[in-house]
């Protein structure tokens, strides 16, 4: 995830590469990264990379946020801005092991951020100004659509829009498959299929309609529609949809509460 919003932010220029300092856990790591955005990157750097940054990008997995807290923290200034990309841990941790003061974000972005679409949701914690709230949502927004929500509320951002585009891209290689069963080729139905879906989220987007309305201004009397919305509704299509959120977001309330327990037990 870090890597593609690095991506997405230089594309829209919010960004210029010789303002990001990058830090990864590899030297081939490093290489990679260095060899397709342009950056600076360091293998390690962690502690140099936070001393000299104004914002701090933390786009970590869960399990080894803590331990790079704890490296980090006397790097860590009161002026600076702190984004967690960690989608488990709550800020009242982040701020425990930033061991001061300081503004502190939580931000959950998903994959389409790389080509400045993406959905992002973001809380803050007490110490946060407006203009700093304000920045970090133009931050994001330049990559997509930005929203503001509870911290409670993040587990379900992550089941929904985190996870989502999975679900997207699944529905998208299922219409692409239907569309090779009925004898089109392989490319113009990867060209259709992927045009379709872009389309009707644009047209969701564009009218403010819901996508109900929408849906049976497609549908004609003993049409092609109504029959294959049947066929979908007699599948379950949208209780499937609706149970892979919910579990996505259980999945990453219990993850949350482990990982804190965890932290607490030790500690």
């Amino acid at each position: 995830m870090g890597s593609a919003l690095l991506g997405g932010l230089l594309k829209t220029g919010f960004v210029s590469a010789q303002d990001v300092v990058a830090t990864v856990r590899t030297t081939e790591r490093a290489a990679e990264v260095r060899a397709k955005y342009a950056v600076p990157v360091t293998a390690g750097g962690n502690r140099e990379a936070v001393h000299q940054a104004d914002v701090i990008i933390l786009a970590t997995k869960p399990h080894v946020t803590p331990k790079v807290m704890d490296e980090i923290h006397e790097q860590l200034r009161p002026n600076q801005i702190l984004i967690s990309l960690v989608a488990a841990l709550p800020l009242r941790v982040l701020d425990t092991k930033a061991r001061k003061a300081m503004p502190i974000f939580r931000a959950i972005p998903n994959l389409p951020v790389i080509v400045e679409e993406g959905a992002t949701a973001i809380c803050n914690n007490a110490y946060t100004t407006s203009s700093q709230r304000e920045y970090v949502g133009n931050l994001f927004r330049s990559v997509g659509v930005a929203v503001e929500v509870e911290e409670d509320q993040l587990d379900a951002v992550t089941g929904l829009s985190g996870s989502g585009p999975a679900y997207v891209y699944m529905v998208i290689e299922a219409f692409i498959a239907g569309g090779l069963k009925m004898g089109l080729s392989r490319e113009i139905s990867t060209k259709l299929a992927e045009q379709t879906v872009l389309g009707a989220a644009k047209h969701v987007r564009t009218t403010g309609l819901h996508p109900a309305i929408l849906r049976d201004e497609v549908i004609t009397p003993g049409g092609t529609t109504i029959v294959a919305i049947h066929e979908l509704e007699r599948l379950g299509l949208r209780s499937m949809l609706i149970s892979a959120i919910e579990l996505a977001t259980k999945h990453a309330q219990e993850r949350g509460k482990a990982l804190v327990a965890k932290l607490e037990t030790h500690e």
